[in-house]
């Protein structure tokens, strides 16, 4: 049974204490995460060893970075390593978000990089792939996620995609307010996982979580992650408010 996952994604909002005022709020709010549910906070680097505290001892509860470099260890100013997740804990990092693609121009082959040295280490990168709205509305949805998820993923084994969470993100639909209706949502998300079946096989393909990343709100996830191949979602506004994110991780199946 694939893993149901509510991941919440700061971005760059909150102060140390906003932050942690947030996380002592969603847990004092009633919740519970069965066997195969997981909730995950990726959450900017300053505050990953403070989130990693506060959810200590919980289960099913992550911490995940924002991000990581290529490289071990060296002389990339301003960048962190797997060795410094690991360090502190850190088991899950988000990849290949439209943010990091448009403002630092990611590649696909660059975020293949990342996505190596991760399952190196023993680290599940939630990666993300989604399409802007010129794209949508010219109907190349199928043909760009595709191609991100071949050229980014493909050189995996079938025991390391396994290991890796799928995030597909409608860039037009990020902090927006729109929000793919929720058969739009199942309709790239069984794309997704054809094109995953046609690489690795039916019973590889029904094992990886694919989320879905945009706009998800309290009012809508229950109806988003009833469709079959849409596992969770990767939650960016709302999960700044404690009462949404916990309504969304009740709304897992």
């Amino acid at each position: 049974m694939r893993k149901k996952i509510a991941a919440a994604n700061w971005k760059m909002n909150l102060t140390l204490q906003q932050g942690e005022k947030l996380l002592d709020d969603i847990i004092a709010l009633p919740h519970t995460l069965k066997a195969n549910q997981e909730a995950v906070f990726a959450v900017p680097f300053p505050y990953l060893a403070m989130a990693q505290q506060k959810v200590a001892g919980k289960e099913h509860v992550f911490i995940a970075a924002q991000n990581v470099y290529t490289k071990k260890s060296g002389a990339y100013t301003g960048e962190t390593s797997v060795e410094m997740l690991q360090s502190i804990g850190i088991q899950v990092v988000v990849l290949g978000h439209s943010e990091r693609r448009e403002y630092f121009n990611e590649s696909n082959q660059f975020l293949a990089d990342k996505v190596n040295i991760c399952l190196e280490n023993n680290i599940t990168p939630i990666f993300c792939c989604g399409e802007a709205l010129s794209i949508r509305e010219a109907n190349g949805q199928n043909a760009f996620v595709e191609k991100q998820i071949k050229e980014s993923l493909f050189h995996l084994t079938a025991d390391q995609i396994l290991k890796v969470v799928i995030a597909y993100e409608p860039i037009w639909a990020i902090g927006t307010g729109k929000t793919a209706s929720s058969d739009q949502a199942q309709e790239i998300h069984a794309y997704i996982r054809s094109v995953l079946v046609e690489k690795y096989g039916a019973a590889i393909a029904d094992e990886i979580s694919i989320l879905y990343g945009g706009s998800v709100k309290g009012s809508n996830a229950k109806e988003l992650f009833a469709q079959p191949d849409v596992d969770g979602g990767l939650v960016g506004g709302a999960s700044l408010n404690a009462q949404e994110f916990v309504t969304i991780i009740n709304s897992l199946p």
